[in-house]
């Protein structure tokens, strides 16, 4: 980017904008990244070159999306945190994590086949939900629902890990939750 400031788009485009994320972020997620950008125009109902106006390649509607999951998992992780005490925020965020990470693995090797540097294009809104995840920790924590020798590093390893185990198990809800309740069991003290 520019200097230059960016010209709030007309609403028209806009629309078109968070209709075409909406397809992709649900065509992505449940058929892979493998699906050509003239059938997410398709589904979205626009033509591909409102689509390529948006994101000039697919890597840059990939990126988009990627970055989109994590706000929304920031913007989750935030309402949770104020609804809920420190010990249910804690457990509903880290289940809320890996259920958002869905695809997330195909995504990054996606863009990084493509040469894009995903770390950066994603370091702002990782960086929100790390420094969340520490307070909701550390919350935990005080409140004595999480084991005390748990660091950020091993809660961000376990949550990486846990969240290519369920991409692993696929749909399956009963396995699903067995991963859950061992891991969760795992983090409580003992």
């Amino acid at each position: 980017m520019s200097g230059a400031k960016e010209r709030p788009l007309r609403a028209d485009a806009a629309r078109n904008r968070a209709r075409l994320l909406d397809v992709a972020t649900e065509v992505f997620t449940t058929r892979g990244v493998g699906v050509p950008t003239e059938e997410i125009a398709r589904t979205a109902g626009v033509g591909v070159g409102t689509l390529f106006r948006h994101f000039p390649t697919k890597e840059a509607l990939l990126e988009a999306v990627m970055v989109r999951r994590l706000e929304a998992i920031a913007a989750q992780t935030a309402r949770l945190a104020a609804e809920m005490k420190p010990s249910d925020a804690f457990f509903a965020c880290f289940q809320l994590i890996v259920e958002q990470s869905a695809g997330k693995n195909e995504f990054a090797q996606a863009l990084v086949a493509a040469d894009v540097d995903a770390h950066a294009a994603l370091q702002e809104s990782s960086d929100v939900i790390q420094a969340q995840l520490a307070v909701l920790l550390d919350g935990a924590q005080r409140a004595g629902a999480v084991r005390p020798d748990l660091g950020l590093p091993e809660l961000l390893a376990l949550l990486a890990g846990i969240s290519t185990t369920m991409e692993h198990l696929g749909a399956d809800p009963a396995s699903r939750q067995r991963i859950f309740d061992v891991v969760l069991d795992g983090l409580r003290p003992h």
